[in-house]
């Protein structure tokens, strides 16, 4: 028996930034994101000879270890171990044995939700395996205390729901782990133009999210007001981006990307840099009508709406960066597991 999951990539469209604790606590956050036709993979090959075998085929690590109730955390797939010592604390209470394979189509740093999103597919694999009783909030929540508290892991909580419903959706994140995912039924018409018109740029630069995260919690505990005014005018822009692409008014998308991404900047040092800011001047001057880093910023993809056929001169013009233009989709399905 072979056990197979996947789970969306996402991109994040508006409010980034403010699923992040202490902000989400003390203020409630707002996102609106979509999955998209990139994934985390997990296979699982259950073993009968006691051995626990790690392969990540994109970071071409292998581990191999004797079955046991716990592994080590010390930094080498350190999200795989850190789903089967939670799997066995809380739901299997003896080791299990088996081989897990893992690969994302897009590589750690690039601001699309691939840490989270791969600890939500490795979960779907195990759940399918076990017939663990989570429902789609449930192993979102479990995603999200895995990494962020088992492991200490600086970030939001977008990511894990995200890639667990799948779709576009605006999303509430409350004190405590209070979430609440709203799927917006969008004609099938806005969702096609609003693919046609958004580029995905590789920046071909990753960045360490954990630092800028962190940077980025610290002004809000500091009550560094000009950082918190920012990520209240990028909540505002959830509503606006949630309300434009519901009433097809596709021509504010741009200017709704660019205010946020004004304000983006001001919520921790390290969001933008000189080749991020240069690169937005030239797809601006050459079509697009505002953009944004995807993720806590710092490198990775960047995404761009050029309206009135625009995207190929704004592709054209980004050639000399180095980067590369992503094909995608927008997706309806959020995780997705099965056996053979």
């Amino acid at each position: 028996m072979i056990i197979r999951s996947k789970a969306p990539l996402r991109l994040g469209l508006a409010g980034g930034g403010t699923d992040v604790a202490p902000y989400s606590d003390l203020y409630g956050g707002a996102i609106l994101n979509a999955s998209i036709s990139m994934f985390a993979y997990a296979t699982i090959k259950p073993r009968t000879d006691n051995k626990i075998i790690l392969n990540s085929i994109d970071k071409n690590e292998r581990l191999e270890f004797d079955s046991e109730k716990i592994l080590e955390i010390d930094g080498c797939l350190d999200l795989a171990k850190g789903i089967y010592n939670r799997i066995v604390a809380q739901f299997t209470g003896k080791p299990l044995s088996f081989e897990l394979t893992t690969f994302v189509d897009a590589p750690p740093g690039s601001g699309l939700g691939t840490s989270s999103t791969l600890v939500v597919a490795i979960l779907g694999a195990f759940s399918e395996w076990l017939n663990l009783p989570l429902g789609e909030y449930d192993l979102a929540q479990l995603a999200y205390e895995i990494e962020r508290v088992d492991l200490n892991m600086a970030g939001g909580k977008q990511d894990q729901y995200a890639a667990t419903f799948g779709g576009v959706n605006f999303m509430e994140f409350y004190k405590g782990d209070k979430v609440i995912v709203n799927p917006l039924r969008i004609k099938s018409m806005y969702l096609n133009e609003l693919a046609y018109n958004l580029v995905l740029y590789n920046t071909e630069t990753s960045r360490v999210s954990s630092l800028i995260i962190e940077a980025q919690s610290k002004n809000v505990i500091q009550k560094h007001a000009p950082s918190i005014e920012a990520m209240h005018k990028l909540k505002q822009q959830a509503v606006m981006m949630k309300e434009a692409i519901l009433m097809g008014e596709l021509n504010k998308i741009g200017e709704i990307l660019d205010f946020g991404w004004q304000h983006k900047k001001l919520m921790a040092k390290g969001i933008s840099n000189e080749l991020i800011d240069n690169i937005y001047t030239v797809a601006m001057q050459n079509g697009a009508s505002g953009g944004k880093i995807s993720g806590a910023g710092g490198g990775g993809f960047m995404i761009f709406y050029c309206p009135n056929n625009s995207r190929i001169k704004v592709i054209e013009a980004l050639k000399k960066f180095g980067g590369e233009p992503e094909r995608y989709q927008f997706t309806t399905q959020g995780l997705t597991t099965w056996k053979i």
